[in-house]
């Protein structure tokens, strides 16, 4: 929802659609705008690796960022949209990386991620953890069996979205991501446990 006190088309919606449509100058005002929100996804998505983890914050929000000016084809829905598909990119940059360095080859090398996403699921306290490699598969698992709980999670838990951001995002009610959410969260947590 933008708010009111803002001028039309100065909040990231507007300068994603007024850069859409070839005004270069929404684009200037528009990098610094999205750039610390980029920062803070990369730095959440780092956070659940390891500590020694060859990729760094910026490079990571560099790369990303490269990738959605890239994208020439892409009606900017929204604020949501935006982010939404930074943190699939991102999420696919970190995969790319790990295997670009080839940890699953080497074993017991794996990049560890934190696994919040069981959530209400099980204790929190409890925090269990799966490798980039493992988590990715997982998510593409689900993905397979339903896109829209993969995508929720890709959004929420990758990007950091809220339910509603993310319901907006998907064009659904957040009755509907809440609803999806829990399942998803039960479903990701169930397939990530049984081989631990």
């Amino acid at each position: 929802m933008t708010d009111p006190a803002r001028p039309a088309g100065d909040d990231i919606t507007g300068l994603l659609q007024r850069w859409q449509a070839g005004d270069r100058a929404a684009f200037e005002q528009l990098a610094p705008k999205v750039y610390a929100e980029l920062r803070h996804i990369a730095a959440r998505a780092l956070s659940r690796e390891r500590s020694d983890h060859t990729l760094q914050s910026t490079a990571l929000v560099h790369e990303a960022y490269l990738k959605l000016v890239d994208q020439r084809h892409v009606d900017w829905q929204s604020r949501a949209h935006f982010f939404g598909l930074a943190a699939q990119l991102m999420r696919r940059i970190l995969v790319d990386h790990a295997r670009r360095v080839g940890r699953a080859k080497r074993g017991g090398d794996q990049p560890v991620l934190s696994l919040e996403v069981a959530g209400d699921v099980a204790d929190a306290s409890a925090a269990h953890t799966a490798d980039t490699f493992v988590l990715d598969a997982a998510l593409r698992k689900l993905e397979s069996l339903d896109a829209t709980q993969g995508r929720i999670v890709e959004l929420r838990f990758f990007g950091g979205l809220t339910i509603e951001e993310t319901a907006e995002c998907l064009g659904v009610s957040p009755m509907t991501i809440k609803r999806d959410w829990a399942v998803a969260r039960a479903w990701l947590y169930r397939e990530l446990t049984k081989t631990a």
